[in-house]
């Protein structure tokens, strides 16, 4: 039997069992008395040994507004190319919601609402927000039915103006300069931040402290637990800081913890130390997405108005260097498959903060391997994860991320980076494998190219949130001056451009097991006889040279002795557009 002849027998088999005849006998779906479509009745000929194939949809739906208005949801879009043919497609295009740990059609039927062919790509559906039913964190997709499944036909869009929802609309906290510090949270070392002067500071927040006992949170009809006594700790640091008129940025970490098994990726298990120090954020599978959503809630509302009485968190970074697994881990996978299930946990991150706090800024991270160590599996290219990472979020709606930036000197246990070029590392263009402070512009020229620039046009804003520089040099032993005169230098480099928005340092004490592997970064010693705890002891000259490196009346005179150790006798010979030209001698 030719195809011809296959075809007009099972249209006329149709027929017969649906009792209709004519064009579309093997329409999917008929449209009843109301308009509504109605479930297809359409079967398969019993005498018929061999089902035509079936041709792929034909036709696109081009969704370019995925927008909240009022209590709606309201979805616009455009129709690309050509209806499918009508004997197997039905006359409807259908609206499919997705939880971010959907990711496709299979087996659904519980579409949330339709329209006729040929009509505007229009929908607009209830946003059912604080219920069980929110769709503030949903995707929608637009699928065409075949009689036995929905075929999705479009892009996968998000709501992408959640900041309608905030409650908190107090402008962004821009500090005063760009000096920022990791701080160590004690009474003493606060009130040594505050003598530094220091406008930016950096929180650690790992999940595992937070969870507990003692405050109890509902989010869209589930209850979850929180830690009090841990969770006053962190109140009083950033309402202090927030008090002190001080840029907070809170970084968001995923440690292990055996209570909360559905905070890690499906099948990842507990990694030995030097695997993992921190594991990957999912929203995989529902309870995953449940409990992440809920804790970025809990913590954009507490932390999110210079009102509150814990304080104001201005900048969130999901997560730490991400580009390595180290940080981030959540198995050996592709990059594309790693970045896909970034993204979807980055946008629930997105949408929990901005829907609460709509002037707070989200970032993620990477270190300075901008094309350097990458292995596909567990260790990418930092400019290999921001190009994915933004052409991901594109299809799905804009979203105004940001970068929170690590570039340190390579090597590490090295304080000079201005002689990094001589590792073969360094370039002034975009194929650098490594990205540092000697060469910043790389990364904020690439960042300036038209597909990475935000809603406005304007540029991504930058941190460079961890950075720093050993005063004990792995081949030559102390180096106080060296740290020194890289702390300087560094920190007009970022002051000078101006697509950096905050240089923060790490740290303000030594850590006694980064002492050990030649980083001694911070600004004080510490007491190498306590290898557990962080203990200060003394400054270091690096502490004078930070307290004043932003004070227009001391800076130059408190830089000056370091030139020399740099080989230069103006700044302004190595810092393009330096920003204390004008008093330079």
């Amino acid at each position: 039997m030719n195809k011809i002849t296959r075809f007009l027998s099972l249209c006329c088999a149709v027929a017969v069992l649906a009792g209709i005849s004519g064009a579309g006998v093997l329409s999917a779906r008929a449209s009843t008395d109301n308009g509504q479509p109605a479930e297809s009745t359409a079967e398969t000929a019993a005498e018929t040994t061999e089902a035509p194939v079936k041709p792929a949809p034909t036709e696109f739906a081009h969704i370019y507004e995925c927008a909240i208005s009022g209590d709606q949801i309201v979805i616009d879009g455009q129709m690309e190319g050509s209806f499918s043919d009508s004997a197997y497609y039905d006359n409807y295009l259908y609206l499919f919601e997705q939880k971010p740990y959907q990711r496709d059609l299979k087996g659904r039927t519980d579409y949330a609402a339709w329209i006729t062919k040929g009509d505007a790509l229009h929908f607009s559906i209830p946003l059912n927000h604080g219920t069980q039913s929110d769709r503030l964190y949903s995707s929608f997709v637009v699928a065409v039915y075949d009689g036995e499944e929905y075929i999705q036909v479009s892009n996968e869009v998000y709501v992408t103006n959640p900041e309608v929802m905030a409650k908190y609309t107090e402008p962004y906290k821009t500090g005063q300069t760009k000096k920022g510090l990791l701080i160590q949270t004690t009474q003493t070392m606060i009130a040594d931040a505050f003598e530094l002067g220091v406008n930016h500071v950096i929180v650690n927040i790992p999940f595992s402290h937070i969870l507990g006992s003692g405050i109890d949170y509902t989010y869209d009809g589930r209850t979850y637990h929180f830690s009090s006594d841990v969770l006053a700790v962190y109140d009083d640091t950033i309402r202090r800081m927030s008090e002190k008129n001080m840029t907070v940025t809170a970084v968001l970490l995923n440690d292990w913890n055996n209570a909360t098994p559905q905070l890690y990726y499906p099948g990842v298990t507990r990694q030995p130390a030097g695997t993992a120090n921190y594991y990957g954020f999912h929203v995989a599978t529902e309870e995953g997405f449940e409990t992440l959503k809920a804790i970025a809630a809990f913590l954009t509302e507490r932390y999110s108005s210079l009102q509150s009485p814990y304080g104001r968190v201005s900048n969130w970074v999901i997560g730490n260097e991400i580009n390595n697994q180290l940080w981030n881990y959540m198995g050996p996978m592709s990059l594309e498959q790693y970045m896909e299930e970034y993204v979807r946990a980055f946008r629930v991150f997105y949408t929990a903060i901005r829907s609460t706090s709509s002037t707070s800024r989200v970032f993620f991270s990477t270190d300075y391997n901008w094309l350097h160590e990458a292995d596909g599996r567990l260790k990418y290219n930092a400019k290999d994860v921001l190009d994915t990472f933004n052409s991901m979020v594109v299809p799905g709606g804009p979203m105004d991320w940001e970068l929170a930036y690590h570039p340190y000197s390579i090597p590490m246990v090295e304080p000079e980076f201005w002689n990094d070029a001589e590792t073969g590392l360094i370039k002034n263009n975009a194929s650098s494998p490594v990205v540092n402070m000697i060469n910043l512009n790389v990364l904020t020229d690439y960042l300036q190219q038209p597909q990475f620039l935000m809603r406005s046009g304007k540029p991504r804003h930058v941190i460079l949130s961890e950075q720093g520089f050993t005063s004990q040099s792995h081949s030559r032993g102390e180096a106080e001056e060296l740290q020194a005169a890289a702390i300087a230098y560094a920190y007009y480099l970022a002051d000078s451009n101006p697509l950096i928005d905050a240089f923060i340092m790490s740290r303000q004490v030594d850590a006694p097991s980064e002492v050990a592997a030649s980083c001694s970064f911070g600004l004080w010693s510490c007491d190498m006889s306590k290898p557990n705890d962080i203990v200060p002891t003394m400054r270091k000259q690096s502490w004078t040279v930070y307290k004043n490196i932003d004070d227009r009346k001391r800076t130059l005179e408190t830089t000056e002795k370091y030139k020399k150790y740099i080989g230069i006798e103006k700044w302004s010979d190595v810092i393009p557009d330096f920003k204390w030209k004008s008093q330079e001698k």
